[in-house]
């Protein structure tokens, strides 16, 4: 048997399990049988066990009463805020990109038929203390007041080089072998200033830091024609989409495709020890007396401590606001990413929003999200330059919470460990951990070649 413990990103990694593989189901028996783990066709159960009362571990969505008792220790939050059932608060808010790989896993597994998706309004990016859209194409860049007249002529130039580029056809290479030129030797081939490379490289290939400009630029190109290319797929004013009712739908649909294919999902199972022989091999979990015998354990570092390490720390602020963020064309949802060198910092801020049109909250009421890799011991400081661009706001929640990535061998233990979830807004850097979790559990890589038109209907 296989068991995820406290299920945030591992729901997607499940997901992906159950639809790339040939199972075999008695619903009456719950057993399944699962044959890349069992070459002998053995049976295979998969136990969800999680500590929380609620689906989805740390990325789960609460109501009002719930966000208080978060952050406040009690249930009573202002009347003048209306319904806590209305409210569906992210704790881990992030989008994802309409072309991206968290989008084809859904599509992949099936899930996307457990849920509505909406296009984000709006991608903006943080310079000299202004808001300004990101643009994305040569005809955006043209329009965009975020250059002058002569360079935006250069980023066009370059904006119609990464379009045009075909990793198979040499001919749109412009003899540039992108595995061998470093992303700063391509766009310093194009003149293009500090501020121009500031947008480009962490507002739409989504770095959030300038390690990517001494790496081979290969990468960088395929992430601007992600943006652009996600930005097309619904021709709204961003690259992003995100679930009605809030990103808690994610893992409470997997529970419903995990219950069809035979999976046992169990909540509130306090104080989930993990159990190991005499060869440091896992081979159960213990909750309230009972343990559930498992050859494989799935889970995040807080039921792990020993076996991760610290590697940083992030700080947020949740808002409750009665309007959108300003500059932002009245956007009911929107992205503003604050690149590092505009605040001085060593990686980006970002601002996150959203509100009663995705319904997490009541008319009227916005939901915002600053957060960043926290540089210093003091939160509400470190995240002024975020909280100062959305104005006035109803209630405000400063947090912090350590991030972990796994330092065991889990060929040893055969326990699998994601990595805590990071500041950035968006769901590209989970889904690489996700992946590379699949890799080691089956030894395979994963083809996520779908057909994207598939989930046009839930999304739209």
């Amino acid at each position: 048997m296989v068991c995820l413990l406290s299920p945030d990103r591992v729901w997607i990694l499940f997901s992906i399990i159950v639809e790339s593989s040939s199972w075999r189901t008695d619903l009456h028996s719950r057993r399944t049988s699962f044959l890349p783990f069992s070459p002998r066709n053995l049976s295979l159960m998969v136990l969800h066990m999680d500590r929380n009362d609620y689906y989805g571990g740390e990325s789960t969505s609460l109501n009002l009463m719930q966000l208080w008792k978060h952050f406040k220790g009690n249930d009573k939050p202002p009347e003048q805020l209306g319904t806590s059932r209305e409210y569906n608060v992210d704790m881990i808010p992030k989008f994802m990109m309409a072309n991206g790989s968290l989008v084809r896993i859904l599509i992949h597994t099936g899930v996307t038929k457990y849920l509505n998706f909406k296009a984000v309004d709006g991608s903006y990016v943080y310079k000299k203390k202004k808001i300004y859209k990101v643009p994305a194409t040569d005809v955006e860049a043209l329009k965009s007041p975020l250059m002058g007249l002569f360079e935006k002529r250069r980023a066009r130039k370059f904006f119609i080089y990464v379009q045009d580029y075909d990793e198979n056809d040499p001919k749109s290479h412009e003899k540039l072998d992108l595995n061998k030129v470093t992303a700063k030797e391509l766009i310093s081939k194009y003149g293009l200033e500090d501020d121009t490379i500031d947008f480009i490289g962490h507002a739409l290939a989504l770095h959030n830091e300038d390690s990517y400009l001494a790496q081979p630029a290969l990468n960088f190109v395929k992430r601007m024609k992600l943006y652009a290319e996600s930005l097309a797929r619904f021709q709204g004013g961003s690259p992003y989409i995100y679930p009605l009712y809030g990103l808690g739908e994610l893992p409470q649909a997997f529970a419903r495709l995990s219950a069809v294919y035979g999976g046992t999902y169990m909540l509130n199972k306090p104080e989930c020890k993990v159990e190991f022989d005499g060869d440091g091999k896992v081979i159960g979990v213990t909750s309230e007396g009972e343990t559930a015998k498992c050859n494989k354990v799935v889970c995040d570092p807080s039921y792990l401590s020993d076996k991760v390490k610290k590697v940083g720390k992030v700080a947020r602020a949740v808002c409750v606001m009665s309007h959108p963020i300003p500059d932002t064309n009245d956007s009911h949802s929107a992205q503003v990413i604050l690149p590092q060198k505009q605040l001085g910092r060593k990686s980006d801020m970002y601002v996150f929003c959203c509100s009663y049109a995705h319904n997490v909250a009541p008319k009227g009421k916005y939901i915002a999200f600053v957060s960043a890799e926290a540089e210093t011991d003091n939160p509400e400081q470190e995240l002024k330059p975020g909280v100062d661009l959305l104005g006035s706001v109803d209630e405000i929640f400063y947090d912090t919470y350590d991030r972990y990535v796994p330092t065991n061998d889990h060929q040893a233990d055969n326990c699998f460990i994601s990595a805590s979830y990071d500041s950035t807004t968006h769901f590209e850097t989970t889904v690489i951990d996700v992946m590379e979790m699949y890799t080691k559990i089956t030894g395979k890589v994963l083809d996520l070649s779908v057909d994207l038109s598939a989930a046009s209907a839930a999304e739209e």
